[in-house]
């Protein structure tokens, strides 16, 4: 359906004097603080996760040395989406606007909504991050007490009971994720690097991270997480996120949460010989995804 001179009946009459609700300021493309970027030529992108080899074991003396086997963990898929959206403007209010050029005004509005849509795609991912009904490589959710290993044990990268962003919880994760280990059940030396957190506990976030002393007490104590350098690349805040009280950390395990660009924003125009209509369109295709999830630890708040 076009804009037609019946949705712009005041920009049709002289006398206005400003035309607003287009020009908000937006938040900026805040995927990239969180997900590593790629680029993809392909319908879909898979990537798997292989099991090394377990501890080695004491050889006795004239016996014969023991051989290990490796494998294939699992294998995530990232499958590219088309996100695309268009209007159209009848031939007769583009002849009769007397103020600024229609095209140029939706086509701002435009890419707003598409630049929109791609943050919330985005963030999805850790807004889903504790649902059991949205799972990943090794069938559990992104943030899970349990992620399977082929040795037999499991990894965790969330509390094992769910806690508020605080110092007690921060340093238990920061414990926590320095005792992951790989398939085989050997450590892996992860650490975290950077705090996700939504707008509500940006406030708490600060305190914890750029104070010198320890938060809220009367004692003379350095604050540990500031000077052990506990989260190198301090916080981020997430305006997407849904949960108030939910924080993540992204870890330093590499190929975690990724994000496959296969076709980037792309605009175009065109005019409808039969209905003199001008119609406007952007396209992209993407896919937002997690490969391992040691990635990223999340707690859903208490």
């Amino acid at each position: 359906m076009a804009i037609s001179r019946a949705q712009l009946l005041k920009e049709l009459l002289p006398g206005l004097n400003a035309l607003f609700g287009l020009e908000y300021a937006k938040y900026g493309e805040e995927h990239a603080e969180i997900f590593e970027s790629e680029t993809s030529d392909r319908s879909f992108e898979e990537e798997t996760k292989l099991s090394g080899f377990s501890a080695a074991p004491v050889k006795d003396e004239g016996s014969a040395i023991e051989y290990d086997n490796a494998q294939e963990a699992f294998t995530a898929r990232y499958t590219h989406e088309t996100v695309a959206m268009g209007f159209a403007i009848t031939e007769e209010a583009i002849e009769d606007n007397l103020y600024d050029s229609l095209s140029a005004r939706y086509t701002k509005a435009l890419a707003r909504a598409m630049a929109y849509t791609k943050q919330v795609k985005a963030t999805t991912i850790l807004n889903n991050a504790f649902y059991s009904g949205t799972t990943y490589g090794d069938g559990v959710e992104l943030c899970s007490t349990a992620h399977p290993l082929v040795s037999g044990g499991t990894n965790s990268n969330e509390p094992a009971v769910a806690a508020d962003l605080n110092e007690t919880s921060l340093e238990a994760a920061v414990i926590q994720i320095a005792g992951w280990t790989d398939e085989r059940g050997l450590l892996i030396a992860a650490r975290p690097r950077k705090l996700v957190i939504p707008p509500n506990l940006q406030f708490v976030a600060t305190r914890l991270l750029e104070t010198e002393g320890r938060v809220g007490t009367a004692d003379n104590d350095l604050n540990a997480l500031r000077n052990n350098g506990s989260i190198p690349e301090g916080y981020t805040i997430n305006h997407y996120l849904t949960d108030t009280d939910a924080f993540f950390l992204l870890t330093d395990v590499p190929n975690g949460l990724k994000h496959f660009t296969r076709s980037p924003m792309a605009t175009s125009m065109d005019a409808d010989f039969d209905t003199g209509n001008s119609r406007y369109k952007a396209r992209e295709r993407y896919s937002f995804g997690v490969s391992d999830p040691l990635g990223i630890f999340g707690s859903p708040g208490a």
